[in-house]
């Protein structure tokens, strides 16, 4: 009996154990089955997504940077251009604040460790953080070889001004972040900026780049500018103002040079002025382009458009007589001076003297719009269209019969406002016989129409008048430019305050063109409120013209027409 028990005993093992294993079995196959339908379902249905999902973790689009357009003057010379800089950001999230070289950082970046760490704590939450911007590519190097995870070096870049504050009011400048501030930087904004371009990357678990898989989008470079600035002229310029405007400690000056035939700006300088490499520099007062910004009286410099509107009325001849005894006028309840008796002077010799009662007595004998007319007419008191920010348009009134005085006072130069470019533009209308070229900042490849606002014969009466004004005779004999023919204007006039005229404060004024047998520049000096002992415009800005023009004149091979004739004196 025994025996057969423990058989059976046996018999119910084996049982136990075989029916324990098939479960197991089963349980391993429908595991593996799970496994492998869990599988097929993640290939076949879900690849898209997790593939999404793993190049979400590797794959990033960059930014590849753009530069922005280049300024050059007429000749190619660089005024503005773009260099490259490093931009050094963090990622607080990746970043171990106990890193062995968390400190050199700190010295790189100009800080301490203690600063450092406690900036990128306070941002930890954060995935982005300037450290530096427009950093050197040495230092970005630097950074580079510490490889401290979750610290980026990008490359950007920086504008820079070779020729600083030679040409800083008409370039301008541009903020952190390129875009333009000042100047043709601003006005030009949408042609010269940069449009960066996408790039596709795969970068490891430390946010390296290991391998750039292909172009999103091509980086934009921005469109350059060609200026009609001649930049030896603009240094020449600059020099000579700057120099004037410290001797006389005048507040101010400002200076513009047009090329006669085409009208194009070859030079505008202003004073005070400021380095735009330097962004402490740029003070509220030393920012703005006074040669386009600034209106003034332009007092006698105005006088050879009445005595043209007088020639052109058929009245008068250069050598009509006009009495100016006793040296005033009364006009109402107005005194009009001259500073002598001149008594009965032609009018040429008015300009020569820049006789006040000459000219009055002109204007006072045309119909009432002639010489507002034409001062129209040449652009005084409205804007140019230079396209340049802010630039003012001045100021020319309208006047009625009633207005005696003031039609009195606008023929010599008042009551009127005008800028430095303004007046430049007018005499190119006596420079070129009569026609007037748009004025231009940029360089035109063909000169823009000419407009004619007075006869050619006016215009050579008026210049032949005006070079009277250098002779020993004139006003202006310090604007002399030896071996050359020249004919200007002197301007002073008391400055506008609050209060109306201030007795002790002046502008001071010289305009005029060179050479006078075939003129090839127009140049305008104005100095605001000389402090020294001479303040009268042909002592002040004559010899800032005399130099600036003469140099100009020799820089730019112009033949002089005034050279002593060797085989006379022989």
């Amino acid at each position: 009996m025994s025996d057969n028990n423990e058989a059976g005993d046996s018999t119910e093992a084996t049982v136990g154990r075989g029916w324990r294993l098939w479960l197991v079995l089963i349980l391993l196959l429908l595991v593996a089955m799970g496994i492998t339908a869990r599988m097929l379902s993640l290939y076949v249905e879900d690849q898209a997504f997790l593939q999404t999902q793993g190049d979400e973790r590797t794959l990033r689009t960059v930014q590849v940077p753009a530069h922005r357009g280049i300024i050059t003057d007429r000749n190619g010379e660089p005024l503005a251009v773009s260099a490259p800089v490093a931009t050094i950001w963090a990622d607080p999230k990746m970043m171990d604040l106990q890193h062995v070289n968390i400190a050199k950082l700190a010295i790189l970046l100009k800080s301490n460790k203690q600063k450092l760490t406690a900036k990128l704590s306070a941002n930890r939450a954060k995935r982005f953080l300037y450290l530096q911007r427009q950093g050197t590519p040495e230092l970005a190097e630097k950074v580079r070889a510490l490889r401290i995870p979750g610290v980026h070096v990008d490359r950007e870049y920086k504008r820079y001004y070779p020729a600083a504050e030679v040409t800083t009011h008409l370039v301008g400048f541009t903020n952190l972040d390129g875009k333009g501030q000042e100047g043709l930087e601003l006005a030009y904004e949408d042609w010269l900026k940069a449009e960066p371009g996408k790039q596709l990357v795969m970068k490891d678990r430390l946010g390296r780049t290991i391998k750039h898989v292909r172009e999103v989008k091509s980086a934009q470079h921005g469109n350059n500018i060609e200026l009609s600035i001649d930049l030896r002229l603009q240094y020449l310029a600059y020099r000579e103002l700057k120099a004037a405007v410290k001797a006389h400690k005048a507040d101010g000056g400002s200076l513009v040079m047009l090329d006669v035939k085409t009208g194009e700006v070859l030079a505008m300088v202003n004073q005070p002025s400021y380095n735009p490499n330097d962004p402490r520099q740029r003070v509220s007062s030393a920012l703005r382009n006074r040669a386009l910004t600034d209106t003034f009286e332009p007092g006698s410099t105005v006088k050879p458009m009445t005595v043209a509107a007088a020639l052109m009325s058929g009245q008068y001849t250069p050598d009509t007589l006009v009495d100016t005894s006793p040296g005033y006028l009364r006009v109402k309840r107005k005194t009009i001076r001259d500073h002598r008796n001149y008594g009965e002077i032609d009018v040429s010799t008015i300009i020569t003297k820049s006789s006040n009662v000459g000219v009055t007595k002109l204007t006072m004998s045309l119909p009432e719009g002639s010489v507002r007319n034409l001062y129209h007419n040449v652009g005084l008191g409205q804007a140019t269209g230079i396209g340049f920010p802010g630039e003012s348009s001045g100021y020319l009134p309208y006047l009625n019969k009633r207005q005696v005085v003031e039609r009195a006072t606008l023929s010599y130069g008042y009551g009127l406002s005008v800028t430095p470019l303004q007046l430049a533009q007018s005499y190119l209308a006596l420079a070129n016989d009569g026609v007037m070229s748009p004025v231009n900042l940029i360089r035109q490849k063909e000169a823009g129409k000419p407009v004619r606002v007075m006869p050619a014969s006016v215009a050579q009466d008026v210049r032949v008048m005006m070079e009277t004004v250098i002779s020993s005779k004139g006003t202006g004999r310090r604007a002399a430019v030896p071996g050359y023919r020249v004919a200007g204007k002197t301007g002073t006039v008391h400055k506008v305050g609050r209060g109306g005229y201030i007795d002790d404060q002046y502008m001071s004024t010289f305009a005029g063109l060179a050479p006078v047998s075939n003129p090839r520049l127009v140049t305008v000096v104005m100095i605001d409120n000389p402090k020294g002992q001479e303040y009268y415009g042909g002592e002040v800005a004559a010899p800032v013209f005399s130099r600036a023009m003469g140099g100009a004149l020799r820089l730019l091979n112009v033949p002089p027409d005034n050279w002593p004739d060797v085989n006379k004196q022989l």
